[in-house]
C-alpha cells in the first residue's frame, strides 16, 4: 500500500443505536468486513493441532510458572487531579497495561482505560492487576475523549466505562466497538466508530484508525463481529502512535510511510508467545514495528499490570531495552504513574528491577 492510498478516505459520523447484531447485515461498506465477520489481510496460518492447543490453554489457566507475577509490590507514583492539571502540555502518563492518560492541546485522552482489578468477564476469577491505577476514575479531570483499540477485556474495561460515561465527552472506536459502548448505556451522539484509514477531528486533535493485526471477541458467539485498529493521534505539534494488540505485519510500514516520522510510538510488548505471532509480537518484531513507523521514541506497552502469558513478568522490559540498545533505538520506561514529556521524553529507569 503506498502512502497516498493508505490516507483516510472519508471522516465519519457520531455512532447511532444499530439493530440486534443477530439481525444486522454487518458493515459492507467496509473491505475488513467479509462473510458476516472482520478479517485480517493476511490469513491466520495453520494451528498445530488441537491437542497442542489445550494443552497450552491447560497451561495458561492451570500451570503458570510462578515468575509470572511480580513476588513483591511494584513501584506506583500516586496521581492526583491537581497535579494533572497543573501538567504542562504534552505529557503522557501509564497507568496500567495499555492505558495512558495523554494531555494534548491541554485536553486529556485517554487509551484503553482498564481500572477494574481483573481483565476478565468477572471479577472473581482471571487475570488480576499486580499494582492499583495511579489514580481512581472519580479523581481524574474532565476527559475530552477515549480512543479503543478494540473490544478485549484487558482493553474494554465495561465498568470504567460506565464510570467515565460522565466525565467523557467522546469515544472513538473501531467499527462496531461504538455500538457496543451504546448497548452499555452510552449515549450515542458521544461515540464515533471508524474504518480502517478513515479519521476525526475532536477539539483541535486528529484521529486516524490504522490497521493492526489481531482479531475481536468477549464471548463463545461474537468472535470478529467488531474491528480492531491501531492509532494514529496528531496534535498542533507532536505526533503519536498507538498500536492496540497486533502481530508483526506490513501494516506498520504502510502506516510509517502514511504518518510517519512518530514523537513517540506507543508498541505493544508483552503477553507474547511463539505460538501467537500471529496476533501479539514478540520483543524482536516490535522493535522492527517501531523502525517501520519511524518513531523516534518508543514506549513499550502491553506490560507490567496483568499476567497474560507464560513468560516473567519483568521479561518483557528486559528483552526490548536490551534490543532498543543494541539497535541504538531510543526508549522510554516511565514507571506507572510518573510523567512523561513528549516534547523531550526521558530513557526512565529500570523500575520493574528490585531495588
Amino acid at each position: 500500500m503506498t502512502a497516498s492510498s493508505a490516507r483516510p478516505r472519508r471522516a465519519v459520523h457520531r455512532c447511532r443505536p444499530r439493530r440486534d447484531r443477530r439481525n444486522s447485515t454487518g458493515f459492507p461498506e467496509s473491505p475488513q468486513h467479509r462473510e458476516g465477520r472482520f478479517r485480517n489481510k493476511a490469513a491466520r496460518p495453520p494451528s498445530s493441532g488441537w491437542r497442542g492447543t489445550l494443552k497450552l490453554i491447560w497451561t495458561v489457566l492451570f500451570d503458570k510458572p510462578a515468575d509470572t507475577v511480580p513476588d513483591r509490590a511494584l513501584p506506583v507514583l500516586p496521581l492526583t487531579r491537581a497535579q494533572l492539571e497543573a501538567a504542562p502540555e504534552g505529557s503522557l502518563y501509564r497507568l496500567g497495561h495499555s492505558t495512558v492518560l495523554l494531555k494534548l492541546n491541554h485536553r486529556y485522552w485517554l487509551t484503553d482505560p482498564v481500572f477494574s482489578k481483573r481483565a476478565s468477564p468477572v471479577q472473581w476469577a482471571g487475570p488480576a492487576r499486580f499494582h492499583e491505577p495511579p489514580i481512581r476514575i472519580e479523581e481524574l479531570p474532565p476527559i475530552t475523549g477515549v480512543i479503543l483499540s478494540h473490544d478485549h477485556y484487558d482493553h474494554l474495561d465495561r465498568t470504567a466505562i460506565r464510570r467515565l460515561a460522565e466525565k467523557v465527552e467522546y469515544f472513538v472506536a473501531p467499527l462496531g466497538v461504538g455500538d457496543q459502548l451504546v448497548r452499555w448505556g452510552v449515549e450515542a451522539a458521544k461515540v464515533e466508530q471508524l474504518d480502517w484509514w478513515q479519521s476525526t477531528e475532536i477539539e483541535g486533535l486528529r484521529l486516524t484508525a490504522t490497521p493492526a493485526q489481531h482479531f475481536s471477541g468477549r464471548g463463545l458467539r461474537d468472535g470478529n463481529q467488531s474491528l480492531w485498529a491501531s492509532w494514529v493521534i496528531e496534535a498542533a505539534e507532536l505526533r503519536v502512535f498507538f498500536s492496540g494488540d497486533s502481530g508483526y505485519f506490513d501494516g506498520f510500514k504502510a502506516i510509517g510511510d502514511a504518518y510517519g516520522p512518530f514523537d513517540l510510538a506507543l508498541v505493544e510488548t508483552g503477553a507474547y508467545n511463539e505460538r501467537w505471532t500471529y496476533v501479539h509480537m514478540l520483543p524482536e518484531q516490535s522493535l522492527q514495528a517501531h523502525l517501520d513507523l519511524r518513531g523516534r521514541w518508543m514506549l513499550p506497552i502491553h506490560n507490567g499490570t496483568f499476567n497474560l502469558a507464560l513468560h516473567p513478568w519483568h521479561q518483557p522490559f528486559e528483552r526490548i531495552t536490551a534490543l532498543a540498545a543494541e539497535h541504538g533505538v531510543s526508549i522510554t520506561t516511565p514507571m506507572m504513574g510518573e510523567r512523561l514529556d513528549l516534547h523531550a521524553p526521558a530513557s526512565g529507569t529500570p523500575w520493574w528491577r528490585p531495588a
